[in-house]
Order: structure tokens, then sequence, then C-alpha cells
């Protein structure tokens, strides 16, 4: 059993607050590099057995690890911010991932974690099996659209029917099941430079598989820009794959933000749900919800969104569908499956994911949903 240790000289037991261009840290420190053209900062440190001590670092908001071969046993951390050190926190380790061989080489990985404003980190990693074990610090940085996007119409503002007057023509009802208000990934501050390749097509849509990002529940509105350039760097730079890897991200606002490139209406592939990328859209509501509830607004933007992509594909909400496993920790690869048309990751993979919490709200939310298809009709 062994102890992760960051491969730095020396122990900083009270970081001293930094500064974005690496200014007022020590020299010890672990310091981030920010990426060209962007205001995202990151830093991949290796980190080595041995007895750890807490270390500074510059100014970072998002923390993951990286490794190759087995799991460790033990996966925890602790950060420093305004109020001091953290209590110890265990990383959820990542069970999302691209189909294998199509986007990088594979790595295992603990989920992205947003613990705000940091300048000092702590390790506790335990386990044999794994190897090139490396510490990943984003500090998305910020841009002055982020507060711009804090004020805008969510979804259930911007599709609030008109008021009628005795003039006015009789609204016509939709033919399909409408979109959902979407802010784009320029809104979010996408580099489209950190991508790798061109995306890749489904030929048809059987599923809507809904997660959770498992990455922390008290940002602000201001702040989900930021935790999804950080999600976009994480998965592409340190785990290899094309784009970020869900399709969709709703945030506990009840917003709705454009995640993997390649055409809102059109059926991208993601890297969400491994083995069953191939015929579906993946939805990651922001947060984690083991302990927590979803927002309603959270809820109801999940709803409108599988109801719109599953009325385009003459989907069922409230159906279930076989679908061939292309290979997962749960489902052998070509075995096939009977799974709901609006699942949990769950469902297909040895993983929380999306916390119980939501994943007990889904046959709500696809009673919902189909009500909706129902309501406009098919076109």
């Amino acid at each position: 059993m062994t102890t992760g240790l960051l491969a730095l000289p020396t122990a900083v037991a009270d970081p001293g607050p930094g500064a974005r261009d690496g200014s007022r840290v020590e020299a010890s420190a672990i310091r981030l590099r920010a990426d060209p053209r962007s205001p995202v900062s990151a830093a991949d440190v290796p980190v080595t057995d041995g007895t750890s001590g807490p270390r500074g670092t510059s100014p970072y908001s998002m923390l993951g690890m990286t490794w190759r071969g087995t799991d460790p046993t033990t996966l925890r951390f602790r950060t420093h911010g305004r109020d001091g050190w953290s209590a110890w926190r265990t990383a959820e380790v990542l069970e999302d991932g691209p189909t294998p061989g199509t986007e990088g080489s594979p790595k295992r990985a603990t989920q992205p974690v947003w613990v705000g404003p940091s300048n000092g980190v702590q390790l506790d990693v335990r386990g044999s099996g794994h190897r090139d074990l490396r510490l990943v610090l984003i500090d998305p940085g910020v841009l002055p659209s982020d507060d711009d996007v804090q004020v805008t119409a969510p979804a259930a503002a911007a599709q609030r029917p008109a008021l009628r007057t005795s003039a006015s023509k009789p609204r016509k009802r939709p033919k399909a099941s409408p979109e959902p208000r979407l802010l784009t990934r320029p809104q979010w501050g996408a580099n489209e430079r950190l991508r790798n390749g061109r995306p890749t097509y489904n030929a048809g849509l059987r599923q809507v598989h809904v997660h959770h990002t498992a990455s922390g529940n008290d940002y602000t509105r201001a702040q989900v820009p930021a935790i999804l350039r950080g999600m976009y760097r994480y998965h592409t730079k340190s785990l290899g794959w094309f784009d970020l890897g869900y399709n969709f991200v709703v945030d506990r606002f009840g917003r709705t933000w454009v995640g993997r490139s390649g055409g809102t209406t059109r059926l991208v592939r993601g890297a969400h749900t491994l083995g069953f990328n191939h015929s579906s859209v993946g939805i990651a509501v922001l947060g984690n919800f083991e302990r927590t509830r979803p927002s309603r607004r959270a809820v109801t933007a999940v709803v409108r969104l599988a109801s719109w992509k599953l009325d385009r594909h003459r989907r069922d909400a409230t159906g279930r569908v076989v679908v061939r496993s292309e290979g997962s920790d749960r489902y052998r690869s070509g075995k096939r499956v009977r799974l709901n048309v609006v699942d949990g990751h769950r469902d297909t993979n040895q993983t929380a994911c999306p916390g119980e919490l939501l994943y007990e709200r889904l046959p709500g939310i696809r009673r919902r949903a189909q009500w909706r298809i129902d309501h406009y009709g098919r076109g």
C-alpha cells in the first residue's frame, strides 16, 4: 500500500495568496501555465510514492487525477483556499468515456472536481497496480461574458407564451416538441483549438442517457461557464478525448448548455456512456446528486431537452429499447440489452452516476417528456 506525494521539493504548510501570472507563489509551488489564446491555465504534475505534505500552488479552481492500470484503493484530496484547508474529500472515479480506440489512448481518471478558488493541495492516494499517476489542476480564468450569461433568461422564460388579446391571432401549436433555449459554446468560452479531430455522427437515436458531473453543487451562475471550460480542458488535454464528453449540460438554474461540438440538431457521438455512445445523446446535470436533490429547474430542463431530441427521431420517452453494447464494465461487447429509452448512466456502467436523488427522478422525467411529445404531436 502506498501514499501519493507530489514530486516537488518542499512542503508548504499555509501557502499565501497567489496571482494568475505566478507572482507571489513559493518557488517550490505548483505553477499553472496558460493555454495559448485562452483564459485557461493548467498544471499536470507527476505523483510519486511516499509521505506527502501540503503543497502551495498558483491559483486554480478545478482538480482531477489520471493514471494507467488498476484503480487506486484510496483517492482523497484536500485543498487550501480563503478559509484555510478543507476537509479531506474522496474523488469519484470517472466512468464516462468514448468507445475504446476512438478518442485517445485509454486512461483512468477521476471526475474533475470544482473546488472554487484555491492555492494549495494535498493528496492521499493508496493502492497498487496503478502507474503514471498525475495530478491535474485547472484555472478556467474569467471572461467578461461569464457575467453576461448570468442574466440570460432560462429556458422556462424563453418558452412562456405571450399574453393574448382579443385582437391577437391564436398561436399555432408546434408540430413537434419545441427546441429548448440552448446556450452556445462561444457563450461558455470554448477554445476550439483544444479539439482533437472532427465530430463523428450516429446513424440513429435510441436513447437519452442522464448523468451528473459529480463536480460540486454550490457554484454560482457566473461560475458555470468557467466550470465548462475546465471540464472541456480536462477531457481534451488530460484525457485525450476529441471534445467535451457530454452532448449537453444542464445547470442548477435550469439553463441548458451545448457541450460537444458538431451541431445541436445532428446526432453527434459523445464520450459519455462507455459502450453505448453509438445510438444515444448524453445529458449531464452539473452537480453531485448522491445526497443533494436536483433543482426543479434542472429537472424541467432535462425533460424539455429529452422530449425535443426524442420527438425528432420518433422515440417514446416512456418506452424501452434493445441496444447492442460496444463494451462496458457492465455489459460485454456484442451483448444485446433491453433498457429504458431515457435511462441513467448506472444502467449501462458500474457507477453511481447520475446520483441516487437524480436517478429516482427518472420515472417522472420520462412521463413528463412523453406528455410533451404527445401534447405537441408528431410532425
